[in-house]
């Protein structure tokens, strides 16, 4: 990886850690990849490759709200009234028995990381916030 790609990758690290959103892996059995994508605006997104955790992750059988019982729900109301929250899926804690599985290594010396709180890309997040 390029050392300019390293120091982008590692001030947002910093940003996450500053945030709450991850720390520094306590220990290790779980460990997916991160992916960067360079945005637009000169920016750096910083993904992780769930793909083996969400493999080894049940499904749940919550299912999904039906447009047509949601509309008829709101039906007869004047005012209707929606919120969407900024970063919803990092307002998302989780359990503190798994976060361990959670664990991503960056490149260079940058370290090894967990998130605290419910990253984008992890199977359950969805039927999670529905739940709600």
């Amino acid at each position: 990886m390029a050392p300019d790609i390293i120091l982008k990758v590692k001030e947002e690290i910093e940003r996450l850690v500053a945030a709450n959103f991850i720390r520094p892996a306590r220990y290790v059995e779980w460990l997916s990849k991160i992916v960067h994508v360079m945005k637009k605006n000169g920016k750096l997104r910083i993904c992780v490759d769930f793909r083996n955790l969400n493999n080894a992750t049940p499904k749940d059988e919550y299912p999904m709200p039906m447009a047509d019982l949601l509309v008829d729900g709101v039906a007869g109301y004047q005012i209707l009234s929606m919120m969407d929250g900024h970063s919803g899926y990092n307002q998302i804690f989780i359990a503190e028995e798994d976060v361990y599985k959670t664990a991503f290594r960056c490149p260079g010396s940058i370290g090894t990381f967990e998130w605290i709180v419910m990253p984008f890309g992890l199977k359950m997040l969805v039927q999670h916030t529905k739940k709600q």
